[in-house]
């Protein structure tokens, strides 16, 4: 599951191509991390991506 819970972002789908011009399919995953987090004052482990923990929009529990 590679998808934050605070701002959605998810796994985006694209084209590989090699040096031969051979076209094959891949996909960038987000740095997703499993947190302690405090939602609604009360502590829960959710998903978050590295731009919301850096960002700040993620407020760590301890």
């Amino acid at each position: 599951m590679a998808k934050c819970d605070i701002c959605g972002k998810s796994v985006t789908f694209g084209i590989r191509v090699s040096h031969s011009h051979r076209r094959t399919n891949r996909a960038w995953k987000p740095n997703v991390m499993r947190v302690k987090a405090v939602v609604n004052g009360s502590p829960k482990r959710i998903y978050a991506c590295t731009r919301c923990l850096r960002s700040g929009k993620v407020t760590r529990a301890i």
